[in-house]
């Protein structure tokens, strides 16, 4: 049985890694570069940097901080933010990550996914999909927001998550964006919903409030790893405490760390 992962975020704005509800990043949270050793050292399987305003401000991610990140972790690292083409994707591979993380470039143009996936591989391609409920159809929807969650698409996510693995995408991250920052449990029936649908691994992101919500993300959402941010930048809750209880509940986890 494969191992469940547990994944801290490091959202970062103006070169601080921040915080917020709902995509507002709003809340100081602390040096990226700190938090990445400290995720390192504390015993993360992988971590995920995402520069949050280079898509929708149209600039290039921060290059220097993610090479300075790296240089901090011997866990595999995800890079996204801003990347619009296959040499923006090189440019962070070179600069240490292992994964690359696409969401709005992709969306508007998902050739970028088979492109990506040709020229480095699916395992490097990461599809995210940030994602908001809607109830005015039939039957409850949840649709494609793209630039950190300020412009909504009319695209369905579950037939974007399809599609992307079509193309190559390794996996799938989903956001849910009404989940985001409030603690309050990720979307279950989201990732039910994704996880059914695709035949690759599907990272619960928004919504982390307890290692309830964690398990409950793992088991009755049936993704193969969760994301999380303030309950671990701010100690809530530490990551090793977390996977003990996790293996107590018959989960499978990277323990070795703390052997």
């Amino acid at each position: 049985m494969l191992t469940r992962r547990i994944i801290p975020c490091l959202d970062v704005k103006n070169g601080r890694n921040v915080r917020g509800v709902k995509f507002s990043a709003d809340v100081d949270a602390g040096d990226p570069v700190e938090l990445a050793a400290r995720y390192d050292r504390e015993g993360a399987d992988e971590l995920v940097f995402y520069d949050i305003t280079a898509s929708a401000e149209g600039r290039d991610i921060m290059g220097d901080l993610v090479e300075r990140v790296a240089s901090e972790v011997f866990i595999p690292l995800t890079v996204g933010g801003g990347l619009r083409n296959a040499d923006d994707m090189y440019a962070m591979l070179r600069r240490g990550a292992e994964k690359v993380s696409i969401n709005s470039a992709a969306h508007r143009d998902p050739d970028l996914i088979r492109i990506g996936a040709d020229r480095f591989g699916s395992q490097c391609i990461v599809l995210s999909v940030d994602a908001r409920l809607r109830t005015d159809r039939a039957s409850p929807w949840w649709e494609v927001v793209l630039d950190g969650g300020r412009t909504p698409t009319g695209l369905d996510a579950i037939e974007v998550a399809q599609r992307g693995v079509e193309l190559g995408a390794g996996e799938i991250v989903m956001n849910s964006i009404d989940a985001d920052g409030t603690r309050a449990g990720y979307d279950l029936d989201q990732l039910r919903a994704v996880c059914d649908a695709v035949p690759v691994p599907v990272v619960a992101s928004g919504g982390a409030g307890s290692i309830e919500h964690i398990r409950a993300a793992l088991v009755e959402g049936r993704a193969h790893a969760a994301l999380a941010a303030s309950i671990f930048h701010f100690k809530m809750i530490s990551i090793e405490r977390v996977k003990r209880e996790l293996v107590a509940a018959g989960l499978p986890m990277r323990m070795d760390p703390f052997a």
